[in-house]
């Protein structure tokens, strides 16, 4: 599956978009960034929250944005069809999201999220 840079930044938009208002507006301090392909041993990793929760934050301020990164080429390549590429970086974003809001892998595999 191939899409251009423009397209995959539309997917996460959209899947920003969908995400409920009560949650989306307290969203603070964070970036969320596509990037093509992540560094390291993990060359499947779909997406990562790098940051501090808002519920573990205390003498915050002054500082660099929490960053939540999607990647664009694992996804591209676990995927057969825009359907599966609209859904996959859907689940992704949101993930990556609720990771900002502190909740774990094991939450959310019960949530079909993981």
């Amino acid at each position: 599956m191939w899409v251009d840079d423009k397209r995959f930044d539309e997917l996460v938009e959209a899947a920003i978009a969908e995400i409920p208002a009560e949650f989306l507006d307290k969203i603070d301090n964070c970036v969320i960034v596509v990037e093509d392909e992540p560094d390291g041993d993990d060359p499947e990793l779909l997406g990562y929250y790098d940051g501090i929760p808002p519920s573990e934050r205390w003498n915050y301020s002054g500082v660099l944005p929490d960053r939540i990164v999607i990647f664009k080429g694992p996804t591209l390549r676990m995927v057969r069809s825009e359907e599966e590429l609209v859904e996959e970086v859907r689940i992704t974003v949101w993930h990556e999201i609720a990771h900002y809001f502190g909740i774990d892998d094991d939450e959310l595999d019960d949530l079909g999220y993981a």
